[in-house]
């Protein structure tokens, strides 16, 4: 059976064209073009990934994007939006995105950028040794994208894993901002560094025990970050 992937957009035009080519790409597709009946879709957690407008009528994308949130409904989140705007895209990507793009674009750019979402989310069958990283009381299982914490499994997003891990990876080097972007997103954000802050800030949010004092991922001024053996004080 092949993936689902909803596309929830009011343009019936667009949302047509990019059902055509993610049918031609091998997805199943369905559409919705209104907020309130794309969040019942994703509710059903039954889709590999939701391309998502942000402006859409009974219920915008941010708001179909934080309830999904909310609700531990981890899908991956791909955000369309025709707003070249930062304040939207960062506020997008606080609120649970994992991606964005912004109109106009090319269907088969969208298509493109799925697969590139799906590839890095998608966990491996078996767990070796080397894939579990013990960092404190964070546990990382990297084969099955997992995170544990004294544990307790937490709730992260395929994005959040991502750098978690790369970061866990590099413990104890300094990583910039630049290179976060490159190894994470694998595109040109033009410089747009603020989305690796916001995602920093989510999961210091998860893991550490006080997020303004944090002891795992220390931010290295004027360079970028570095994850660390927390130390007791």
């Amino acid at each position: 059976m092949a993936d689902k992937v909803i596309v929830v957009d009011d343009e019936v035009s667009i949302a047509t064209l990019l059902k055509f080519n993610l049918e031609q790409a091998g997805f199943e597709v369905e559409t919705a073009h209104d907020g309130k009946t794309g969040l019942e879709l994703a509710e059903k957690k039954d889709a590999v990934l939701i391309v998502l407008d942000l402006m859409l009528p009974e219920m915008d994308g941010l708001e179909v994007c934080k309830r999904l949130r909310q609700q531990k409904v981890n899908t991956p989140i791909l955000m369309l939006t025709a707003k070249d705007d930062e304040f939207d895209k960062v506020l997008g990507l606080e609120l649970g995105a994992d991606d964005y793009l912004t109109k106009p674009f090319s269907p088969r750019e969208v298509v493109a950028r799925v697969k590139a979402i799906l590839r890095r989310s998608a966990p491996q069958e078996t767990v070796v040794e080397e894939d579990v990283i013990q960092i404190g009381d964070v546990k990382i299982v990297a084969s099955n994208y997992e995170v544990f914490k004294q544990g307790e499994r937490l709730e992260l997003t395929p994005k959040e894993f991502e750098l978690l891990a790369y970061l866990a990876k590099n413990k104890g080097r300094v990583l910039t901002r630049d290179q976060l972007l490159s190894a994470i997103w694998n595109y040109d954000f033009v410089g747009d560094t603020r989305i690796v802050d916001v995602h920093i800030s989510h999961l210091r949010e998860k893991i550490e025990p006080v997020t303004k004092k944090p002891t795992y991922i220390k931010t290295i001024r004027g360079l970028g970050y570095k994850m660390e053996e927390p130390t007791s004080e």
